[in-house]
């Protein structure tokens, strides 16, 4: 019997409907963990971590290969430098290594930032703490789950 990821026991106790995904071949971009998954890049949710002060961490949630913009996220921190944590910081603050970072089952709340082309999609994916696996949910269930979320433009296209 295989572990379950810690963010599929987060969900669970959220109440969260979700199914976690084990990947039975080598991932080797965010193209080839869609096509495994059965999914469209736009489908998988990246979680990526910002440090914006001493101590002080933003997690923003991007669908697909959007890129966050560097611009409009320190315009709405009204930070005028941040940068991205480093894999060491990733695991302190989340308690999960870098590829495998999710906003549930996180030591610590922390504020999210949820751009609204992760909400495009009706299912999405997205890290589960474990390598090789991902949990899928629906993006309203995303939303049902992470209460504190903020919902706002990261990306020039958004």
């Amino acid at each position: 019997m295989l572990e379950t990821p810690p963010v599929s026991i987060a969900l669970q106790t959220l109440g969260i409907p979700h199914r976690v995904f084990t990947h039975t071949e080598p991932v080797t971009s965010l193209e080839e963990a869609a096509r495994q998954r059965g999914q469209r890049p736009s489908q998988v949710v990246r979680s990526i971590l910002f440090r914006v002060g001493q101590d002080e961490f933003r997690m923003a949630l991007v669908a697909g290969p959007a890129q966050v913009s560097w611009k409009i996220l320190r315009r709405h921190l009204g930070q005028s430098r941040l940068t991205m944590a480093t894999e060491e910081e990733v695991l302190s603050v989340t308690g999960y290594r870098t590829g495998t970072v999710s906003p549930f089952g996180l030591p610590h709340p922390l504020k999210v930032l949820i751009d609204p082309s992760v909400l495009d999609e009706e299912e999405i994916s997205l890290g589960s703490g474990m390598r090789g696996a991902a949990v899928i949910l629906k993006s309203a269930d995303l939303l049902r789950g992470l209460t504190e979320a903020e919902v706002v433009a990261l990306t020039e296209s958004a």
